[in-house]
């Protein structure tokens, strides 16, 4: 992936990091927190997801907060936060390639707005990746935004858990998420869980798991 100058509110952030350095590891994992959230706490994940071959990238959002409105309103509001989240993970997309590790050995994570990122990110960039774990999120823009994104995702693994009550993240939004990246060639799975709240639970966990511990079993 190309590597871009774009500077924005999340260039020059921090990125904590866990598990295996970059030169040791196998594969790796791109961790993405939510609003009001931070690295420190999103690299909790790395500890429930814990692979001994993984080396594990948390960014840090300027002022804790990806992008400064719902994931639903009008792309244009939520600029440049949106690209410039985008470029973050762009960035360590290609630090981590120029490790020597490829993007079908790199998992890319997030929860709440992190997930959200993430997802846009993915579907922006459809090619295989190791996997992607959206927890309480979804594609990004308002109702009706087209979703005519180019590549294909050549069956990456792709786990969505969000409960069906969410605050935050309206079910349709969660639903259209799992078609976007089916018709992109993923191979998702979607798991809607009844009055869960916003958090992550036990079972995604270990949905996240599977798609973990698949990323090397070849």
């Amino acid at each position: 992936m190309e590597h871009n100058t774009t500077s924005g509110p999340h260039q020059g952030q921090p990125v904590l990091r866990a598990g295996r350095p970059l030169a040791e590891a196998r594969a790796a994992m791109i961790l993405v927190h939510g609003r009001g959230g931070d690295a420190e706490s999103i690299l909790d994940l790395a500890n429930l997801l814990a692979h001994p071959d993984f080396a594990y990238l948390a960014p840090q959002a300027a002022g804790n907060s990806w992008y400064p409105y719902s994931f639903l309103m009008p792309i244009p509001q939520n600029e440049p936060g949106l690209s410039s989240g985008l470029q973050v993970i762009a960035d360590l997309i290609s630090e981590i390639e120029a490790a020597g590790i490829p993007a079908e050995r790199i998992v890319l994570a997030g929860f709440s707005q992190g997930a959200c990122l993430a997802s846009e990110f993915v579907a922006r960039h459809a090619r295989r990746y190791g996997g992607l774990l959206v927890f309480s999120g979804g594609v990004i823009g308002p109702p009706g935004t087209p979703r005519h994104y180019e590549g294909s995702l050549a069956d990456t693994p792709v786990f969505l858990g969000c409960s069906d009550v969410d605050p935050h993240i309206p079910l349709e939004r969660v639903q259209e998420t799992a078609v976007t990246f089916t018709t992109l060639g993923a191979h998702v799975t979607t798991k809607i869980y009844p009055r869960m709240g916003h958090t992550i639970i036990q079972d995604e966990i270990e949905q996240a798991r599977k798609i973990v511990n698949g990323v090397l079993r070849d």
